[in-house]
């Protein structure tokens, strides 16, 4: 029976921990959306604020799913780089939003989002190797942030 509820335990802990994350930048991001955020010159094609919850709870799920599939696969000693490059992405993702919101700093924020779009891929490759389908988990991810890292540029752009 034990044996039967660790992978469950092991997918827990890793929505809790990409879920801690979200929290943590939306900590940052919340007190400064209606305020220093909303008076910002943005881009024509940034997308309405009510589609950034959904879409960023959407990924953090997503991206709990893939690396317990490396997890169960390997476990962490056999999938250490795996793992440990998605906890650095964690973590560059959790501090872009202290960067731009907290801090009011686009063009840092910048300069961040394009090591996290790094991290993003290297974890996604390190993923193929051991599992598709958590690569594959990983790919709407890497796309919003590609799209993220536009409109990042354009923000600091058009406020700088």
């Amino acid at each position: 029976m034990a044996s039967a509820i660790r992978p469950w335990l092991g997918l827990a802990v890793f929505i809790a921990l990409c879920f801690l994350a979200a929290g943590i930048g939306s900590l940052w991001t919340s007190p400064n959306v209606n305020t220093w955020y909303a008076g910002l010159q943005k881009p024509p094609w940034t997308p309405p604020g009510w589609v950034f919850g959904p879409v960023w709870s959407i990924l953090y799920l997503s991206m709990a799913v893939a690396a317990w599939l490396v997890w169960r696969k390997e476990g962490f000693s056999g999938a250490r780089l795996p793992l440990s490059l998605f906890g650095v992405q964690l973590v560059l993702n959790a501090a872009w939003s202290g960067l731009f919101f907290a801090l009011r700093s686009p063009g840092a924020a910048l300069v961040e989002i394009l090591l996290l779009w790094c991290a993003i891929l290297a974890t996604t490759v390190a993923f193929w190797g051991r599992s598709r389908p958590a690569a594959w988990l990983m790919a709407p991810y890497l796309a919003w942030v590609t799209f993220a890292v536009g409109l990042n540029f354009s923000i600091w752009r058009l406020n700088s």
